[in-house]
């Protein structure tokens, strides 16, 4: 159990998954102790600082422009709004922001010069600083890693074969070229994906194998529980169980030791003690604040109270690794390259996406 393993099969991941829930949580809880303060969870606070308008055909996001789904979008902030929230989730007791940006890839020039300076400015605060913008190549990456990047997310979602069932317009490989090229660099990665989109069990061990058979494993890794949103392809999916959330979140303790495990959106459909199985399932790690980019999220007050009755504390900033040192623009090493990287656009159509998007122009 000291051992972090790479080399994960789908059949041992299902044998772990399909145990007896109480052997299940007894291992992963024994799992968590070991690598793990079990009464220590990381808070972090998502920021979508470009929401809305995104190219691609994700079935279960709201902000795909494709589909009506009447959120509001908005362009890129600025830096000293995003500070702002920042200075608000730290005083709300987060040690990390996440900001997000509904892009299908970063594409350099001012809008990327803008986010640079967004975690010059967050790093600068004594906070963990993550972003999620898409793929990135390698240069990109080591601009962000310069700038003071602590942890870059890129989601597989799910299985590289129900993938296909949920998304068209970028191929799952070009996911995995976006962590290596994080890898490249001294950011951690942050990759997870969704369970509740109408995926097999077997959909779910998949995605672990993927994620459990990088060397080295993410440092960190959201399971998400589909929030379904009206005017997505995904809008009549029925909320995933608390059971399923619990097994997929000892799972993944189990065979992601050292990662921190989040539990991340669908918290709304939780309660109290449905969370707390997930925490003591090994999930230690939440994101706090009203909105996850553009779904629901429980209010921070709320978390506070649940940790209280808990006995849980909000893990420090640079618990797990230190802080990066932030290099200013006028003295980078890195410049922007132009770049035009071929990501992959597969050809494959996906029947309810293609629904959606007729329902959308009507």
């Amino acid at each position: 159990m000291n051992e972090t393993k790479h080399n994960w099969t789908k059949e041992e991941i299902l044998d772990i998954y399909n145990k007896p829930l109480m052997e299940l949580l007894y291992k992963a809880a024994t799992v968590h102790r070991l690598h793990h303060d079990p009464n220590t969870v990381q808070v972090s606070t998502l920021v979508s600082i470009k929401t809305g308008g995104c190219s691609e055909d994700c079935g279960y996001c709201p902000q795909a422009a494709r589909y009506h789904t009447n959120i509001e979008g908005n362009d890129l902030m600025s830096v000293q709004q995003v500070k702002a929230q920042a200075l608000r989730a730290k005083s709300g007791g987060s040690s990390r922001v996440c900001m997000g940006a509904a892009w299908r890839n970063v594409k350099d020039g001012e809008e990327f010069d803008q986010v640079l300076e967004m975690v010059r400015t967050i790093n600068k605060l004594d906070m963990e600083v993550c972003c999620t913008l898409g793929m990135i190549t390698k240069n990109q990456a080591q601009r962000l890693a310069e700038a003071g990047l602590y942890a870059y997310n890129h989601n597989l979602d799910s299985s590289e074969e129900y993938y296909k069932e949920v998304i068209s317009t970028r191929g799952y490989q070009d996911r995995l070229d976006t962590i290596n090229n994080v890898r490249k660099t001294n950011v951690t990665v942050c990759s997870g994906g969704i369970i509740g989109m109408g995926e097999s069990t077997e959909d779910r061990a998949g995605m672990l194998v993927s994620l459990s058979t990088l060397n080295p494993q993410p440092e960190s890794t959201p399971i998400n529980a589909l929030v379904a949103v009206e005017g997505t392809p995904l809008e009549n999916q029925q909320p995933v169980s608390i059971w399923d959330m619990v097994r997929m979140v000892a799972t993944t303790r189990i065979v992601m030791p050292e990662t921190q495990v989040r539990l991340s959106a669908g918290r709304t459909q939780m309660s109290r003690e449905g969370q707390a199985m997930c925490f003591f399932a090994g999930a230690n790690s939440i994101f706090a604040g009203d909105k996850l980019l553009t779904t629901p999220n429980p209010d921070v007050n709320e978390d506070l109270k649940m940790f209280e009755l808990l006995g849980l504390n909000p893990q420090k900033p640079f618990t797990k690794k230190v802080q990066p040192k932030t290099v200013e623009a006028a003295e980078s090493q890195y410049e922007a390259l132009g770049e035009k990287p071929k990501w992959t656009r597969p050809k494959h159509t996906i029947e309810r996406n293609e629904l959606a998007k007729k329902k959308a122009v009507k």
